[in-house]
């Protein structure tokens, strides 16, 4: 496929389209190599609650997976760098190589965290080992897609990038898939106790026989044919992460892909997929395993949606998708969850709404990060959390519990015991009406909760779907890779990657299993104020240096013309 290169950081031009056979190699190999890397990095929030008994064991259920977000956030945290540093290599050494670099790193540090003895056998170096592990975790994810998704963008003509790319932004959901997969096939292959003890290892190891897969793939591609036609004319950036922030007009496009696209987009997808999990396997009570089966078909189902909204993309632009997402999310998004909390655990909804619960008492602080808390009210607060249940809070001089007419003074708490405690407190609740058994819901509800998760995919796949086309398309070919590498790891590193942290954190403090959801929301308002402003209306267009005028490289910062490049 020749193509020829153009001056002032236009995209060069096709002379001639793939042919199928090439097309299918390029987006399956990158694609595949995706799946691995996100399907290493989702196993650790897949097996959250077996890594937090392992590696960060605790009286206190709440801090334990506090303590497991944290190390999940701590890897997103590193993103931004890995970004820097391999968007670096990429612009100046070739986007093959650099992802073939990213990919194993990320496989040898997953296989690692499979065989870190546990914190009862080591003790604290078990969760220092741990953090290392997902640092480096997150220094390949952030040299990841960025690779991926501009070396499917620069093989593929404008007028299919959209669906192209894609197949990548599929692919992400691939490896959440995959990774509940990998664990489903292994609750029903080894039994429960002996899972818990080694078994969730396994989904571990097994990344190094994807890795081997994956490498095979890619090593069997060629370098992108923008940076071969950029490398031969003498074009390349000697230093793109300076350059990102010097390039006319470029800070402004990073600005807007951080705030109006990449802030929306993770934030949204970890809602729909990773607090969904969370929520119903936490505070719903809904059975692990039917959980699990839940979000692996809702994610099989949801994957097409990703190519959809991505070819339409091609047609009416990457701007009106985004926006029509993060309008629904803003409108959609508490329903969607309430919904789902009544389709999971109707008796938990109805008894909260019908008998709601008071705590009145002194000293009534709680410390979600306390091992042990310092009074009785706290832990009263802290068992109520840890059994899903809201609550409201006032001050009063002895410690008090109402559950509708019941009133409870528990002057009998069984304070050395935390089971017992826990047992004394929902014993009262049940016999107020809440229901604290495993729920197993039928066929109706199971499918009322499936359409809840397919609402949320759709938010998802719209804010989405187009990005990758959207963000190869916003930046000059010369520093495309560190440009885009950027503002998205920036956005999916620290407002996405945070979020179940975060989100857990809110719902700890007010007893709430919904607030944690405002998080989402007040990012998807910031998302669709900047992309309405930043974003223009109108078909897909390559990025090209004549749009640069004096009026868009002003004070302001920017180039408004071409910062969503499809107007």
């Amino acid at each position: 496929m020749a193509q020829s290169g153009q001056p002032g950081g236009a995209t060069p031009a096709f002379d001639k389209e793939l042919s199928g056979s090439d097309v299918r190699l390029v987006i399956a190999a990158s694609s595949v190599g995706t799946i691995f890397e996100w399907y290493d990095f989702f196993i650790y929030g897949t097996l959250a609650g077996l890594i937090g008994a392992a590696f960060f064991p605790s009286d206190n259920e709440t801090l334990q997976l506090l303590l497991v977000w944290a190390g999940f956030a701590v890897g997103f945290g590193f993103r931004p760098l890995g970004a820097i540093l391999f968007g670096f290599l990429g612009d100046r050494l070739g986007r093959k190589y650099t992802f073939l670099v990213t990919v194993t790193l990320m496989g040898v540090a997953t296989a690692g965290v499979g065989l870190i003895p546990s914190a009862g056998t080591i003790g604290i170096a078990a969760p220092i080992i741990v953090i290392l592990f997902r640092i480096l975790q997150g220094l390949a994810l952030g040299g990841e897609y960025g690779g991926a998704a501009i070396y499917v963008a620069e093989h593929a003509p404008p007028e299919k990038r959209g669906f192209y790319t894609s197949f990548i932004q599929a692919s992400v959901v691939g490896g959440f898939v995959l990774s509940i997969a990998v664990v489903l096939g292994c609750r029903f292959l080894i039994p429960e106790d002996d899972f818990a003890a080694w078994g969730w290892r396994l989904p571990f190891l097994l990344s190094l026989v994807l890795l081997a897969v994956s490498l095979w793939m890619r090593l069997k591609l060629s370098e992108s044919p923008v940076f071969v036609a950029m490398k031969a004319a003498g074009e390349t950036a000697k230093n793109p992460f300076v350059e990102s922030f010097t390039y006319p007009g470029n800070k402004w496009r990073i600005v807007v892909a951080l705030f109006g696209v990449t802030g929306s987009l993770t934030t949204i997808w970890y809602t729909a997929f990773f607090s969904s999990l969370s929520f119903l396997k936490g505070p719903m009570r809904v059975d692990p395993l039917t959980t699990e089966l839940l979000l692996f078909v809702g994610g099989l189902i949801a994957m097409p949606l990703y190519v959809v909204v991505g070819r339409w993309s091609d047609r009416v632009g990457r701007k009106k998708p985004i926006v029509i997402g993060q309008i629904l999310s803003l409108v959609l998004l508490f329903p969607a969850f309430w919904f789902m909390g009544q389709m999971a655990n109707p008796g938990l909804a109805s008894s909260a709404e019908t008998t709601p619960v008071a705590v009145a008492g002194p000293d009534c602080s709680y410390d979600p990060f306390a091992d042990a808390q310092a009074t009785d009210c706290g832990r009263l607060i802290e068992d109520l959390t840890v059994s899903g249940v809201p609550y409201s809070l006032s001050d009063a001089p002895a410690l008090s519990l109402a559950a509708g007419s019941m009133m409870w003074t528990p002057a009998d708490y069984p304070v050395g015991d935390v089971q017992a405690r826990r047992a004394a407190l929902q014993d009262r609740l049940t016999a107020a009406g809440y229901d604290f058994t495993t729920q197993d819901p039928g066929l109706g509800r199971i499918l009322g909760i499936l359409g809840a998760l397919l609402l949320l995919s759709i938010m998802s796949a719209l804010t989405y779907g187009p990005v990758a086309a959207l963000l190869a398309e916003m930046f000059p070919p010369r520093i495309r890779y560190s440009s885009m590498s950027i503002p998205y790891h920036i956005g999916a590193g620290y407002f996405g990657g945070f979020l179940p942290l975060i989100a857990s954190y809110i719902i700890a403090r007010t007893g709430d299993a919904y607030a944690g959801l405002w998080y989402t929301w007040v990012f998807m308002l910031l998302g669709l104020i900047f992309a309405v402003i930043g974003l223009k209306s109108g078909p897909p267009r390559d990025f090209h240096d004549s749009e640069l005028d004096a009026a868009g490289t002003g004070a302001a910062g920017g180039d408004m013309r071409t910062a969503g490049n499809d107007g």
